[in-house]
């Protein structure tokens, strides 16, 4: 038995069909995005594609950056040249021993913070700073999620006003605020007032 359908309704299918068709790969939300199909910002060599401060706190070895400050201890950060407005970044993240550390997006800066707060003097790690820990936005299980002395992956969406962070594959932290609207270059921190050694590897970003 055929079913004949009005023409419109034929129409309406065939959309529906093409449709998931030409949807790009960046439509993705980051919980759907795997770690392949982020595009590296790090060649594993050298800082090509980053703006290296005249600190000498950074630099690579192994497929790794490594920012490490001296007895000067001052803050130092580490930009991408590009900038990104909407975007999913993701690095693997490794330290010992206290550190002060962070990822930045957006204009103004808005933190994701790795290690220990030099305010609240207690680890945040992917906590939003915000010249504040807002409540809302803590990572509040992160201690558990966390390996110590190991690699572990974060990963930060910005779109729009909404902010977000997986540690380890895991959601820990999420934050809305209209006040972080620019595009900006993503950046390292390394915080002053502590003698420290963070390492990232596999850094990745791909433009919402």
């Amino acid at each position: 038995m055929h079913m004949h359908l009005p023409s419109v309704c034929r129409h309406a299918l065939l959309l529906a069909a093409l449709v998931p068709c030409v949807l790009p790969p960046a439509c993705q939300a980051a919980d759907d995005a795997t770690s392949e199909s982020l595009p590296f910002i790090f060649n594993g060599k050298d800082l090509t594609g980053w703006k290296v401060p005249p600190e000498p706190y950074w630099t690579v070895d192994s497929g790794t950056i490594i920012g490490q400050s001296d007895a000067d201890k001052k803050t130092s950060m580490l930009y991408t040249e590009k900038s990104y407005g909407d975007v999913v970044f993701e690095t693997e993240v490794r330290f010992r021993g206290e550190i002060d550390s962070g990822i930045v997006v957006r204009k103004p800066e808005l933190q994701v913070q790795i290690g220990v707060s030099r305010s609240l003097q207690r680890d945040m790690t992917c906590s939003f700073y915000t010249n504040k820990y807002p409540e809302e936005a803590q990572a509040k299980r992160a201690a558990e999620l966390f390996k110590l002395n190991d690699w572990n992956r974060i990963r930060v969406e910005a779109k729009g006003n909404t902010f977000t962070v997986w540690l380890n594959g895991e959601k820990v932290a999420r934050y809305t605020s209209d006040g972080y609207s620019d595009p900006a270059p993503i950046g390292l921190q390394i915080h002053s007032g502590v003698l420290m050694k963070v390492e990232f590897r596999s850094l990745r970003a791909l433009p919402l």
